[in-house]
């Protein structure tokens, strides 16, 4: 016998979110479980095939990829924002590029990534001098802070821990990310530190470095959900650590 049903609302009832992550990335989707944990909004994370090694070639690889990554969010669900997770992917391929390829194959108000995110939240914070923090070797690592200055910042201290293949990354001891931002957060001529990359594990360190320093500190992850949140019209939730996040919920 068939039995009649009744049809209710999205689950994201406050927000749809989506996350076009690296295959090899550990890290970000449980950052934002514990930045959005409200059931009403809604998470949806799609996979893209990133290489075991970070390069020029791979995320050119990626740049194919990006559409088909795209295509495999739920049609059904109707996206505040999407973003493509991967920093140094963004500043090889370029904001808009991304934002075109996304938008090809899924619909969304908008469409967000590290990159511009952490621009943004720097701006928020009124930075003009950020010190940078990378886990990449130089090629991939450089394009990054090129950006940053063609933003209009000044990048005057930069430390790299010169790693090439990506599954290590979410390796690196959070202890090592934390020495690594002091040495270049505490000079003088630097007022915020930006931890670039998706697959770093930062936000357990971002409140106890702020505190060290006195300066703020995003990561890559931090200022995405930031500008995702910023987008959807969402406040603040859960686990969210720093400067960053209580300015936000303050205005």
């Amino acid at each position: 016998m068939k039995r009649p049903y009744k049809v209710t609302g999205p689950i994201g009832a406050k927000a749809t979110l989506g996350l076009i992550v690296l295959q090899v990335d550990e890290t970000i989707e449980q950052d934002f479980r514990r930045m959005f944990p409200d059931p009403d909004i809604a998470l949806y994370v799609s996979r893209i095939p990133s290489g075991a090694e970070l390069t020029q070639e791979t995320i050119a690889q990626m740049e194919r990829d990006l559409p088909r990554a795209a295509e495999l969010l739920p049609k059904a669900a109707c996206f505040d924002v999407v973003a493509y997770a991967c920093t140094s992917g963004t500043t090889l391929i370029g904001a808009e590029r991304v934002a075109r390829l996304v938008t090809s194959n899924v619909s969304t108000r908008a469409v967000s990534n590290p990159l511009s995110s952490a621009i943004a939240a720097l701006n928020a914070l009124s930075a003009k001098s950020v010190a940078l923090v990378s886990p990449y070797i130089e090629p991939v690592a450089t394009p990054v802070k090129d950006a940053l200055c063609a933003a209009g910042l000044s990048v005057p201290a930069t430390l790299s821990f010169g790693e090439q293949v990506e599954e290590r990354v979410a390796r690196i001891d959070p202890a090592s990310i934390f020495e690594a931002a002091l040495e270049v957060g505490q000079k003088a001529d630097v007022d915020a530190v930006f931890l670039s990359c998706t697959n770093l594990r930062t936000l357990g360190i971002i409140e106890r470095l702020e505190a060290r320093l006195g300066k703020p500190v995003i990561s890559s992850n931090l200022a995405l959900a930031w500008h995702m949140a910023q987008t959807a019209g969402i406040s603040p939730q859960g686990d969210t650590p720093g400067r960053l996040f209580r300015q936000l919920s303050s205005t």
